[in-house]
């Protein structure tokens, strides 16, 4: 069988990675995927990523680099997802999985107005949203979701269809075609993985002009946007077994 490609823009925080595990594992969790359907491509330490042919799906990590700083493997990897696009595979971009495929895609990324957006906020979900082959089968019209980015999709590519939005960014959630979409926010998070990003990011916060403390308080589970990894796994058929 045809490989699923976790590609690894980055990884997460030495202290956050020794409790918490690392994107590869969050990613894999939540799209409910078993271990040897899985292979990891670590395009950030420079390794190469197989023709789209050759895999099943692939699903783009986030990362602490920034898209508009157009590192070398950060441009191939925008390359890649052309072809992938060309090719119809089904792809989930999250944080800057999400930056990167607009970018790829003709769209403009840069910081996002107003400063960070971070912890747990609500997401709304577009009219567009209710005809969406994913986004469908969500029963809410709106739900929570972790959030950690400096920088967002400011324009869309043209042709792109904006699903969901939140009160700071109002591209949280596009579908580009067929089999593509991606995420702002983070559905592969668990509220302790949040509440350990505010932690870390607390002098920042506070420099800002954000309440860390508040952010931390309103931390809560996320079950509708994590469910989104497994629908993306159940719509593009990568489940192994009834779910």
């Amino acid at each position: 069988m045809k490989p699923i490609l976790i590609i690894r823009t980055g990884q997460a925080p030495d202290n956050i990675r020794a409790r918490h595990g690392d994107f590869p594992h969050w990613f894999r969790l939540a799209a409910q995927l078993e271990p040897e359907q899985v292979q990891v491509i670590n395009v950030a330490a420079g390794e190469s990523l197989p023709p789209p042919a050759e895999v099943a799906g692939a699903m783009i990590t986030g990362s602490a680099a920034m898209v508009t700083e157009c590192a070398a493997w950060s441009e191939n990897t925008a390359g890649w997802i052309r072809n992938a696009m060309d090719a119809d595979l089904p792809l989930l971009g999250v944080c800057y999985g999400h930056q990167l495929m607009a970018h790829a895609l003709g769209g403009r990324v840069d910081y996002l107005p107003g400063g960070r957006e971070i912890g747990t906020v609500p997401i709304e979900l577009l009219p567009a949203a209710a005809q969406d082959s994913l986004t469908a089968h969500m029963q809410e019209t709106s739900f929570r979701a972790h959030a950690t980015h400096e920088q967002s999709v400011l324009e869309i590519p043209k042709g792109t269809q904006i699903l969901a939005r939140s009160e700071r960014d109002p591209h949280h959630l596009l579908r580009y075609g067929r089999n593509a979409v991606s995420t702002q926010f983070h559905p592969e998070f668990n509220a302790d993985i949040m509440r350990a990003y505010i932690r870390r990011k607390h002098h920042d916060m506070r420099r800002e002009g954000f309440d860390p403390q508040r952010a931390f308080q309103q931390v809560a589970a996320t079950p509708m946007a994590r469910r989104l990894m497994k629908l993306f796994s159940r719509h593009h058929g990568l489940l192994r077994g009834p779910r």
